[in-house]
């Protein structure tokens, strides 16, 4: 019996990277998982993996733009599954990298819609049900990026911020429902990391060696462990706290600044 024998979890972004690591320890762990993915090839390839590892597992074709969509999400967990008892709030849309000012309303209101709007939708979707169970776990995600302020993240920092506020929140009301609500800030090797390995000499070494730890993060064996920690019965007196998984990354921070911006412009 795993940590997470007889547990229902909805698992969003969990076709690729980070989100398919969570997905495959949760698998591990006994759990019954949603792959709410929005990429067919990749949630239904996540599937087969995970139904090839003896777990219950269903892809949900999920676009967390949309509000019915999301909330169809949590639904297929109820309708296939029987319940609900963790929510993963992990994909978010990336926006392009451009200093502040250039970035758009339009980018703010995408990534604040994928960020923020999201969780909000999974997570007041999410609620009933969890009651329905005595209780529940909800696992956000934040980023390193907010406490450093990451260059042409604006948007994305923005809106993480956002999900640090709305987990405080939840974890402050709705523990009356022995409901507990936290976040993590990841740092792994995911598509991100293996696009600017594959496109920038040297960046794989030097992003090790920022790290404390030596090295980057892998998906499945250091950040995965972790959220299942947070969905299990071993944290069932831990909630709202921001962990940070990233091999303490967050202590020395990072300089973020793009090469070719002045130092003061007038």
């Amino acid at each position: 019996m795993g940590l997470l024998a007889e547990k229902v979890a909805v698992i969003t972004g969990a076709g690729g990277g980070i989100g398919r690591g969570v997905a495959r320890c949760y698998a591990r762990e006994g759990a019954a998982v949603i792959i709410a993915e929005i990429d067919q090839a990749s949630g239904t390839q996540v599937e087969h993996e995970l139904q090839a590892m003896g777990a219950r597992a269903l892809f949900v074709r999920t676009d967390v733009l949309q509000k019915a969509s999301v909330e169809a999400a949590v639904q297929a967990a109820v309708d296939h599954f029987g319940g609900l008892d963790i929510l993963v709030n992990n994909a978010f849309v990336p926006s392009e990298n451009v200093l502040l000012e250039d970035k758009t309303d339009e980018m703010l209101a995408r990534t604040l819609t994928s960020t923020v709007w999201a969780s909000w939708w999974a997570m007041r979707a999410a609620l009933p049900h969890m009651r329905a169970r005595g209780g529940g776990r909800i696992v956000n995600f934040s980023s390193i990026d907010v406490d450093v302020g990451a260059w042409q993240h604006g948007d994305y920092n923005t809106g993480k911020s956002g999900v640090v506020g709305l987990t405080r929140s939840a974890a402050a009301e709705w523990g009356r429902f022995n409901i507990t609500c936290n976040a993590i800030a990841p740092t792994a090797m995911g598509a991100t990391f293996h696009k600017m390995a594959a496109e920038i000499p040297g960046f794989a070494e030097r992003s090790a060696a920022a790290r404390p730890l030596g090295r980057p993060g892998d998906p499945e064996l250091d950040i995965g462990p972790v959220v299942v920690f947070l969905g299990s019965e071993m944290s069932r007196y831990v909630t709202g706290v921001t962990l940070h998984v990233d091999g303490g990354l967050h202590l020395p921070g990072y300089n973020s600044r793009p090469p070719g911006v002045a130092v003061r412009e007038y």
